[in-house]
């Protein structure tokens, strides 16, 4: 059953002020938590399957095309400098390839056997998961790469936003989160998009968390890749320890920038 692709709920709507175009986008928007409410025990099952075989060594990759993977990219990309992690501990791979992020490449979503062949140049093995985005649930470039990671004994997931898909039932650990027609009808990086990167954000921030990365509320391992985070690491560290922000900014800077090991250093010579 194809929603995502239904006539809208609004019609005209050429003929609406800007007032009345965003009011309605607004209410259309305000339906999706409550999909991914729905949704939060398939999150639950996903993230679940995700955290053992990463805490033994294993890496999280999303495979997508369009909207769906550029919104996996940026999932990917900003785990490292938001949790320290190594680059390609999380990976983001989009049909037609890094070009594909700016601009579409046409048809690269119809080619079924090519995400198992981007998936390969990373020596995929059976400690890693992958997750499939397709806001239809029926992109050949996902399934395929679906199929055959699972046929390889590989852990897989994904998130679609129709019921009933072809993804999803090709997959370990389906999220089907149904948010309905777009206001502009067949636009999924509308609401679907919105639903997939809510549902990104809760993947990889419970993961990261599982796996030790935050501490309390705060983000102890993060890179401090310039000033605003630099403060930010200084902050964290004057909350914590209760002390001037001289002494937190130099324990930040003996210890590598790093949070936690500027956090860990004062409290084992305290």
């Amino acid at each position: 059953m194809n929603i995502t692709e239904s006539s809208s709920n609004y019609s005209n709507l050429e003929q609406m002020s800007v007032s009345d175009l965003l009011t309605n986008i607004n209410k259309e928007d305000k339906t999706v938590p409550l999909a991914i409410e729905k949704a939060l025990p398939q999150l639950e099952a996903l993230i679940n399957s995700i955290v053992p075989r990463m805490k033994n060594g294993g890496r999280l990759f999303y495979i997508g095309a369009g909207t769906s993977g550029r919104l996996g990219v940026v999932d990917a990309s900003e785990c490292p400098p938001t949790y320290g992690v190594p680059q390609g501990m999380v990976v983001g791979i989009i049909a037609g390839g890094d070009s594909a992020i700016r601009k579409a490449v046409e048809f690269a979503e119809d080619n079924a056997t090519q995400a198992w062949l981007d998936l390969k140049e990373y020596d995929i093995n059976t400690t890693d998961t992958v997750i499939g985005i397709a806001a239809s649930g029926r992109t050949p470039y996902v399934i395929g790469g679906l199929k055959a990671a699972k046929e390889a004994g590989i852990n897989t997931g994904c998130i679609v936003c129709n019921p009933g898909s072809a993804v999803a039932a090709t997959c370990d650990f389906p999220v089907e989160v149904i948010t309905g027609p777009e206001f502009v009808t067949g636009s999924t990086r509308m609401k679907a998009g919105t639903a997939q990167k809510l549902a990104l954000n809760m993947i990889s921030t419970a993961v990261m968390i599982q796996l030790g990365k935050v501490k309390g509320n705060k983000m102890v391992d993060m890179q401090l890749s310039n000033l605003k985070l630099v403060d930010r690491g200084v902050r964290m560290i004057i909350d914590e320890l209760n002390i001037d922000a001289e002494q937190a900014k130099k324990l930040l800077e003996e210890n590598g920038n790093n949070v936690r090991n500027a956090i860990n250093a004062y409290k084992g010579h305290a």
